[in-house]
């Protein structure tokens, strides 16, 4: 058996990749992929990573967790998915970004430590990521919220490298968050570990989310009358209806943080571009490009 980890990251996912996931639980277990719902396994999974200060948990252990994660008897996939796995919100600055994510994703893979994993992680820029933030936690001051962090010098490749040093042997998968209307059929596949071939329920349900009924009716009419013939034409297709029938209420964030100009943000972006230039060139990972 294999766990896939969907990492998050928080204010990447909503529960969306999750919901899908279990719409299609039939279809998932006809490949024997389990998917738990997430209160069979979240508390669980954290209390006993605390317990175990990561050390490795015993045969006996991690048997007696399984039977209660799981409903099956036996699967060749399990997925978990929970935003919280690579620090709870309160941790997510101190000093840098998720400084703690690399340990906390070994101490959880240390409660099966003979079952290969693999993680699964969206990012996104720290200019839109840190307003999220901010209105989550409800800081006293924006000193306090930041707790020693540079917001110009958080990087996701930095988080990454930390999540792969502790973790060598795990493949790694990332991709945008800004992507995920574009990339997200191979996104929800990569975690699932199914091939292109196999639908899922609700695989538009992202897209509807974001664009108009009217674009949606001609986006999917279209896709039936010209069937794309590889992963880049179908992107470009829903790239121009997005471009022509999103809603500007679902697609544009307001970004309100204290003592920040449309400079700061405009810096911000820029270097998150540079750091998912870098993060796609890394040999350790597969990244989902659009």
């Amino acid at each position: 058996m294999r766990i896939a980890y969907h990492l998050g990251a928080h204010f990447t996912d909503d529960e969306r990749l999750l919901r899908c996931l279990l719409k299609n639980r039939d279809v998932l277990l006809q490949n024997e992929i389990v998917v738990p719902g997430p209160k069979r396994y979240r508390t669980l999974l954290r209390e006993t990573a605390t317990r175990l200060k990561g050390q490795a948990a015993t045969i006996d252990e991690q048997a007696l967790i399984l039977e209660q994660i799981m409903e099956e008897d036996r699967a060749d996939r399990l997925i978990l998915s929970w935003d919280s796995f690579l620090s709870l919100p309160n941790y997510v600055l101190k000093d840098r970004l998720y400084p703690a994510a690399g340990e906390r994703v070994r101490a959880f893979c240390q409660i099966f430590p003979g079952i290969e994993a693999e993680f699964h992680l969206a990012i996104r820029n720290p200019a839109s990521f840190l307003p999220q933030l901010y209105e989550k936690l409800q800081p006293p001051s924006y000193a306090a919220f930041l707790a020693g962090a540079d917001p110009f010098d958080l990087h996701w490749s930095d988080v990454i490298e930390r999540i792969l040093d502790a973790n060598p042997d795990a493949p790694l998968t990332i991709w945008c968050d800004e992507d995920t209307p574009l990339v997200w059929p191979e996104a929800l596949r990569a975690v699932a570990g199914l091939p292109a071939d196999v639908a899922l329920d609700g695989e538009d349900d992202l897209l509807a989310s974001l664009m108009s009924g009217e674009g949606m009716t001609r986006m999917r009419a279209y896709l039936g009358s010209h069937p794309p013939q590889t992963v880049t034409q179908r992107r470009k297709i829903v790239s121009a209806f997005l471009d022509k029938f999103a809603l500007p209420e679902r697609v544009d964030q307001d970004i309100v943080m204290p003592d920040w100009t449309a400079e700061v943000v405009a810096e911000m972006t820029a270097l998150y571009d540079e750091d998912v230039a870098r993060i796609a060139q890394m040999g350790d990972i597969t990244f989902l490009a659009p």
